[in-house]
Formats: structure tokens, C-alpha cells, sequence
């Protein structure tokens, strides 16, 4: 057995990754599902898509690579983080839709919270602030609105879970109902000081203790996928949310490392270490991973719309049939012209955290076209990178100076893309052979628990660079432009 497969379950689609002894990819398939939006700010899965898009392309994977069930030695799961589901225990059949980490329903109670002077007990216990992104709010709004929920919660007959929890639970025949420490991390219940869910929290928001699955380490035994699945039992040896799925991926081990993931949102990590850095510039802190019972902490930065723009550019205005198109187009944009896009669609995250702003575009003029708009799309990514980046330098001083950041995701593909943000940021940026480090990550976490891949050290010794940007704007150019994009976001959260 020197294969792993891993799960990669995203905001858009489902991805299975088989990775070879080398940790090399051998097989890939993938299925995009139905994204739904009953209201304005909701966003929902329907649970089934999730389980069946994933156990499919498992298959599908497996089926490609040319391997049977007995060449499988561990899978390995990253998600989605926060998207929120809750499900019977006794059937397995979920109550309602998933709520998924963009939507904004719960902005009110979160408002409340604030005024009332809560969210202090928040920071202070999760390291997140109150906001409607995380699963807390979800959770206690699902109970609070699904007919017959909180009876049932109360009764102890329900589940709640994060995507892991979910495809665990039925890849395991509803055997275990576990998640790693990573995904409790954020769901604004867990104390990640303490290592435990919060009962303060937890009675706070009115969600009964018995809902909640146990949490474990990143690379442990999650039981067994049911034989039927894929042919015989294979153990379920590692799991991470997607962010820190891809800060191990990018083997960023060591303090003052960062890794930026270009995905449907952004997301930013900076590896802080033993012991928690809690911001003072609205980042978030939260678990890096945990292996063995220690903890490792990061600080985050989290952009809600990243890949997702161009999705817009695409399904939106139809502008671009592919992805792809948006290089040559922004290419070709006018220089002369400053569009500037703050694609605040579904609120702003860090580091201003504002739920209810949309978005705005600025600088149009007569000529301005699909050119000048795939431009403006792809600059916004590096703008708000900065955002995070300034954030993470108030509240981290890098002792050896200025750091590199390392990519992966779907838009660091974009050399046009990766290019501004070394030029926007004024720093190095690395992109690796592997773009696909979250399932990498996830990969390492069950292959190293299985025995077949190398520790710690070993796999930070393996990665390797394909690449390096190197800042080539002025610096006065750089900090002119920086300054528009901020002037752009004042104005659209005046709006």
C-alpha cells in the first residue's frame, strides 16, 4: 500500500488526489455542484451534493490511477472550513442545507452580541471576532429556525458538523463523529488556549454540548471508510481545514513563515509559533495544526473574494468564458486607466470586517471595457493581500526581515497575477512545483501517520520552488496605487 488519497471538499466543487510513495500526484478528478442563494447574503450546499461529488470522484480517482482498494493506504481530508451543517444521528439525513462560510444571515445576532459587549469573550477564548463567517452563529440560527431542531438538539438526537465532520461521518457509516483541531478552531466555539470547546461559549449562543463532535489531532485515526465504498476498509488518518491544510502543504513549519492560498477566497497564514499572538489589528488567531498534542498557532487574514471574481467575470457579466482569459485581457488593459474594483460581494474581511458593505467599482470612464475590469478583477487580489500583509507586520516583527510569501491555489497559476502582488506588496513571492498544497498537506498528514511518508523535517526539506517574483514597481508607484485602493475601500464601506 503506497498510495494516499485525498479529499480536497471546496467551496465550488469536489477533488480527489491520489498521491504516490513519492507524494507525487498520479490521478486527479474533480465535480463542480450547485451553489444556492435563497436570499441576499445566504449562501447553501445541499449536503448531499457534498457527500456524493466526493465519494464520486474518490472513485473516479482511484478508477484513473489504475490502483484497487488494497494500493490505498490512508486517506486524507481538507474542507471547506465553517460551512455548517446538522443532521440526524440516528438516520444520517441532514435537517437543512449547509450554510456555507460566506453568507452573511446571522449579521444582526452578530451585531447584537457586539453591542451587548461580547465579543471580547470571544477574541479573548477563539481568537476570531464575532462575525457571521464563522459556524457558531450558523449553528445557533439552524437551531434557532429549523422546525423542531432545538427540541431534538436538546434531546441530544442531532449532530452538528463542519464539512470534515460531515464526510467523516458518512464515510464511516455514521460510525464517528470526530473533527481535527483545526476546523474546531473556527467554529467560534472552541478555546484554543485550553484545547477544549468552550461550555461559556456554547451556552452563550444556545447550542446544547451534545452536538458536537470530538476533536482530535490533524494526523489521527478517524476510523475506517465503510468496505462498500471503495472496496475494502481503508483508515482515515488526517484531517485540516483547507487554509492550514495548505500552510503544511507549503511546509511552512517554522515561525515567520507565510503561505497565501488563491482559492475562492484568500487566505493568508504567518506561522507564530507555540503560543497564540492575538492581533490588535482585527486578524485572526488560530491553531496552525496540531500533531502529537501540540499545538502550533498562526495568525490569519482572511479575504472573502479572491477566485471568486473571476467566477464573476465569467457567470456574471460573461465577459470570459475560462479562467484563463483573464491574463491576456489584463494585458491588454488601457494604463493609462485607474479602475479600481472592490469586490466586497458578500462583505469585507480582514482586516476591516465589515458584513453588510457590497461592492463598488471606481474609475470608469467611457473607454473603459472587459480589459480594463479583468485588470481591475486581478489587481484587487493583490490589494487586499497587502491588506493582510500590513496587518500581519503591526502585529508580527519578522526578527530576520523581510519575509517571503509562499502561494498555491488556482490564481497563482497567473504569472500576470503573481506578479502584481510582488510588485504591490514589495516582496518576494514564491510559487512551488505543487499548487495543489492543500490536498498535499491533507496527503502528508495520512501518509506520515501511515507509515509511508517522512516526518516533519523530511517533508520541509522536500518542497521545492518553481518559481520566484520579484517586486519590480517604484516604490513610489507602488505606495500611489496602494493609497487609491485604500481611498476605493473608505468610500465603498460609506456607501
Amino acid at each position: 500500500m503506497t498510495h494516499v488519497l485525498a479529499i480536497d471538499q471546496g467551496t465550488t466543487s469536489s477533488r480527489a488526489i491520489i498521491f504516490d510513495a513519492a507524494m507525487k500526484i498520479v490521478a486527479t478528478a474533480q465535480e463542480e455542484f450547485p451553489q444556492h442563494f435563497p436570499s441576499s447574503g445566504w449562501v447553501e450546499h445541499n449536503p448531499a451534493d457534498l457527500w456524493s461529488t466526493t465519494a464520486a470522484t474518490c472513485r473516479s480517482a482511484i478508477e484513473r490511477a489504475g490502483l484497487g482498494p488494497n494500493d490505498i493506504a490512508a486517506i486524507g481530508i481538507t474542507n471547506q472550513r465553517e460551512t455548517t451543517l446538522l443532521w440526524d444521528r440516528k438516520t444520517g439525513k441532514p435537517l437543512a442545507n449547509a450554510i456555507v462560510w460566506q453568507d452573511r444571515r446571522t449579521s444582526e445576532f452578530c451585531r447584537k452580541l457586539k453591542a451587548e459587549g461580547f465579543e471580547p469573550e470571544v477574541t479573548a477564548r477563539t481568537g476570531l471576532l464575532l462575525d457571521p463567517y464563522f459556524s457558531g452563529t450558523k449553528l445557533a440560527w439552524l437551531l434557532d429556525n429549523v422546525e423542531g431542531a432545538r427540541k431534538q438538539a436538546e434531546a441530544g438526537e442531532l449532530a452538528f458538523g463542519t464539512v470534515d465532520s460531515w464526510l467523516v461521518w458518512n464515510l464511516t457509516g455514521g460510525k464517528v463523529h470526530a473533527t481535527d483541531a483545526t476546523n474546531a478552531a473556527r467554529t467560534m466555539l472552541y478555546d484554543i488556549v485550553k484545547g477544549r470547546w468552550s461550555k461559556t461559549l456554547c451556552d452563550r449562543l444556545g447550542i446544547p454540548m451534545s452536538l458536537l463532535p470530538e476533536v482530535r489531532d490533524c494526523a489521527a485515526d478517524y476510523g475506517m471508510a465503510r468496505p462498500d465504498l471503495f472496496g475494502r476498509p481503508i483508515p482515515i488518518l488526517g484531517i485540516a481545514g483547507d487554509q492550514q491544510a495548505a500552510t503544511i502543504g507549503q511546509a511552512c513549519f517554522m515561525p515567520g513563515m507565510m503561505k497565501s492560498t488563491y482559492g475562492t477566497g484568500c487566505f493568508a497564514l504567518l506561522n507564530t509559533g507555540e503560543k497564540p499572538v492575538m492581533s490588535k489589528n482585527r486578524l485572526l488567531t488560530t491553531i496552525a495544526y496540531q500533531l502529537d498534542g501540540k499545538t502550533t498557532y498562526a495568525l490569519e487574514g482572511s479575504i472573502f473574494i479572491a477566485g471568486a471574481v473571476v467566477q464573476w467575470l465569467r457567470d456574471g457579466l460573461k465577459i470570459i468564458r475560462e479562467a484563463k482569459e483573464t491574463q491576456p485581457l489584463a494585458e491588454a488593459a488601457d494604463p493609462e486607466q485607474s479602475v479600481i474594483l472592490v469586490p466586497a460581494f458578500t462583505g469585507l474581511g480582514a482586516p476591516y470586517w465589515n458584513a453588510d458593505c457590497r461592492g463598488a467599482i471606481y474609475g470608469l470612464t467611457r473607454s473603459s471595457g472587459p480589459a480594463e475590469l479583468a485588470r481591475a478583477a486581478l489587481e484587487s487580489v493583490g490589494f487586499q493581500t497587502r491588506d493582510l500583509l500590513e496587518a500581519m507586520r503591526a502585529d508580527w516583527a519578522d526578527p530576520a526581515g523581510q519575509a517571503t510569501l509562499r502561494v498555491d491555489g488556482g490564481m497563482s497559476a497567473s504569472d500576470w497575477a503573481m506578479q502584481f502582488l510582488s510588485d504591490i506588496i514589495g516582496a518576494p513571492v514564491d510559487r512551488p512545483q505543487i499548487l495543489e498544497t492543500t490536498a498535499l498537506g491533507a496527503a502528508w498528514l495520512a501518509g506520515m501517520r501511515a507509515g509511508i511518508y517522512p516526518d516533519q523535517d523530511g517533508f520541509a526539506k522536500g518542497w521545492a520552488l518553481e518559481r520566484t517574483f520579484q517586486p519590480a514597481m517604484a516604490a513610489k508607484d507602488r505606495d500611489a496605487r496602494y493609497a487609491r485602493w485604500k481611498q476605493a475601500v473608505a468610500a465603498t464601506q460609506m456607501l
